[in-house]
């Protein structure tokens, strides 16, 4: 049996790297000045913002892995607006699970995590107390975080055209306003 060449991605994994740090440091700066500016019910709200976008950012990486492309070349060929970038998004489906599932959705679990631990400094605690509401909390906060990805795995699994398609129309509508494509439209098929 012979086995398969094996290429590593160098240009890409500096990509992800780059962005990863980028993406990382948007995040926590912001939720830092956010959550320092704001009363606990706002904080609370910055801390579901950042687990929603964890959560919905999974649910199209793995739209993504498992969707196909014939759907919508038949929309392509009729312009269909939003229908080359679907294609495109599936074709790149290895560069966007990455993104999505990994880049974007560890980091918004670890930023999550540092801004519920902000909030329970904000609350002026005993540390006694202060252990225990960490405790309460970062289990609810796993808890609704890993139900969430759950829930959005099998949306993302039944609803993967629906989804690819949505991104597809933002992607198209983000191309058409800054002339920034974010994959050549003549990229070959990446998906295994």
């Amino acid at each position: 049996m012979k086995s398969k060449k094996f290429n590593i991605n160098y240009k890409w994994t500096i990509n992800a790297f780059i962005f990863s740090f980028i993406f990382a440091v948007i995040l926590n700066f912001s939720s830092d000045v956010l959550l320092k500016r704001s009363n606990i019910i706002i904080a609370f709200f910055v801390l579901l913002v950042i687990v929603f976008i964890g959560v919905l950012s999974d649910i199209i990486g793995i739209a993504v892995a498992t969707g196909t492309e014939e759907p919508f070349h038949s929309m392509a060929s009729n312009k269909v607006f939003g229908a080359k970038q679907s294609i495109k998004l599936i074709r790149n489906a290895n560069i966007v699970t990455n993104i999505c599932n990994d880049i974007i959705g560890d980091i918004s679990g670890i930023v999550s995590g540092a801004a519920l631990s902000s909030i329970i400094a904000k609350l002026s605690i005993s540390s006694t107390k202060s252990t225990i509401y960490a405790t309460i909390f970062g289990g609810i906060l796993s808890a609704v975080t890993i139900g969430g990805k759950s829930l959005g795995k099998n949306l993302g699994m039944y609803k993967s055209q629906s989804i690819i398609f949505a991104v597809g129309i933002l992607l198209a509508w983000f191309e058409k306003n800054t002339g920034i494509e974010f994959f050549p439209s003549n990229s070959k098929k990446n998906k295994k």
